[in-house]
């Protein structure tokens, strides 16, 4: 007569040999990977075989606008709202945002009214060192408030990232202007630079 105890052995030893044969024939987690579809192509606002931005402008609904562009010696100089140098790496952050505009989602059959385009609240300029230029107009921020609505070039709406699009519309309040002393004014100026007067 075989004890309760023997039985409970060999039904934990076949609890184990059938865990072991389980864990060493199952699918790995490499051969999953290999049969998965690609995803989505991701797609950008701007195509990067249109080269690198030569010049970015800015214009918002209310009238204010701002420029900056590469000049002869390849340069970043602010063009409008007045001519002035730029700080470089300020504007070259501003040239690397534009390219990093991916497209979220397209959205068909819209009506621009409703999603600020009719009018839009922005309007993107760029010009390539290609010779391309594209303009892109901005509408309203989305209902879930990660992404702005976009008309690109092509005329079609789209949803682009607002962490894409904010450092660019910020522009417009902070112009990358390079930094200068400010001269004194003459009242400000040293007793010992001050000239005598003769008797």
């Amino acid at each position: 007569m075989i004890r309760p105890a023997t039985i409970v052995y060999i039904v934990l030893l076949l609890a184990l040999v059938g865990a072991y044969y389980y864990l060493n024939n199952r699918e790995k987690p490499a051969d999953i990977e290999l049969t998965v579809e690609p995803g989505i192509e991701v797609a950008y606002l701007f195509p990067a075989e249109e080269g690198t931005p030569s010049s970015i402008r800015i214009e918002s609904k209310s009238g204010e606008t701002v420029e900056v562009a590469r000049n002869v010696d390849n340069a970043w100089a602010i063009t409008q709202p007045i001519e002035a140098k730029a700080d470089q790496a300020a504007a070259e952050a501003a040239a690397s945002q534009v390219t990093t505009m991916r497209i979220l989602d397209h959205v068909p059959d819209v009506d621009l009214k409703i999603v600020g385009l009719e009018v839009p609240e922005f309007v993107l300029t760029i010009k390539f060192t290609s010779g391309v230029e594209r303009t892109a107009e901005v509408g309203v921020i989305t209902p879930t408030e990660s992404g702005y609505y976009v008309r690109d070039a092509a005329d079609k709406v789209v949803i682009i990232s607002r962490s894409a699009i904010d450092p660019l519309l910020g522009l417009l309040d902070n112009p990358p202007y390079l930094e200068t002393p400010t001269p004194l004014p003459a009242s400000d100026t040293p007793a010992s630079e001050t000239a005598t007067p003769q008797p």
